[in-house]
């Protein structure tokens, strides 16, 4: 016979209501696998530069196609979005921040820096392969 406890059940997700901390959280941690999906990826592509000319166009020619092309720009994201919410952590760390209207403050000034180091990155990247 299972004994009542008078102790409060932990709480679950469905009783919280979201909010654009939580998501900017889960988005954190999501970039993190993205980076590391990322780095087996880059060590590919430079193994098979290190093996000679026929694995490295079948790494350059997968990188050049429309996958190809949204998981480099979904890597550039996760690398940009990871290091602002790192710097963002690292704020609250330090006692910056803490509120709830700066830590979503802090949360945006992130989002919106990885969104415009994304785009610069590849509008440079573009214009050095000489696409228009």
């Amino acid at each position: 016979m299972a004994q009542s406890s008078s102790r409060p059940l932990s709480p679950h997700l469905s009783i919280y209501k979201m909010h654009p901390g939580m998501i900017m959280s889960g988005l954190h941690r999501i970039t993190g696998f993205a980076l590391t999906v990322g780095l087996v990826l880059m060590t590919w592509w430079l193994v098979a530069a290190a093996t000679g000319p026929d694995s490295f166009a079948r790494v350059q020619w997968l990188l050049g196609t429309l996958i190809g092309k949204l998981a480099l720009l979904g890597w550039t994201f996760s690398l940009f979005y990871h290091f602002g919410t790192g710097l963002r952590h690292l704020c609250f760390d330090m006692g910056l921040f803490l509120s709830n209207e700066g830590a979503l403050r802090a949360g945006w000034t992130a989002a919106v820096f990885a969104l415009g180091a994304t785009g610069i990155t590849w509008v440079i990247g573009l214009i050095a392969l000489g696409v228009h």
